[in-house]
């Protein structure tokens, strides 16, 4: 079972790991040991996860969301495949995690004067650089 906090746990039959050949630079072992590691947990059909934390999850995930509302995580930093495993697993728990907090509403207020003034002026001043610029006038030829 793979805990995220005191309220959400994945159960392991949600998880499925799949082990494939790391990328990148080897030695002897490279063409023999599967060492990265594929970690598939279904989102969308969790019933421990509750349908706010499951679209934030969604946003959060990007790329590593499936169509079929699956979360994939690749994990190929290490040479050994039981720590892979387990940075694949910190990843999904840090993801959820991360989605159970929910984002703090804005709160719309009205720009300062000064902030306005400053605005106004940056304008200004700009304005009067590319008014500088053109044709010039009256040359010595």
């Amino acid at each position: 079972m793979l805990r995220i906090n005191d309220q959400i746990s994945i159960e392991e039959w949600e998880l499925v790991e799949s082990f494939t050949r790391a990328q990148g630079p080897g030695g002897q072992h490279v063409n023999k040991v599967e060492t990265a590691v594929e970690l598939r947990f279904e989102a969308e059909r969790s019933p421990n996860l509750p349908e706010p934390v499951k679209r934030r999850l969604q946003r959060l995930a990007g790329r590593r969301w499936t169509q079929d509302g699956a979360v994939v995580i690749l994990a190929q930093e290490t040479r050994s495949q039981l720590r892979n495993r387990e940075l694949a697993r910190e990843k999904l728990a840090d993801l959820i995690l991360r989605a159970t907090v929910a984002p703090k509403r804005r709160i719309a207020t009205r720009p300062t004067l000064g902030s306005q003034r400053r605005r106004l002026k940056a304008k200004s001043e700009r304005g009067a650089v590319k008014a500088l610029r053109g044709r010039v006038e009256g040359g010595d030829e």
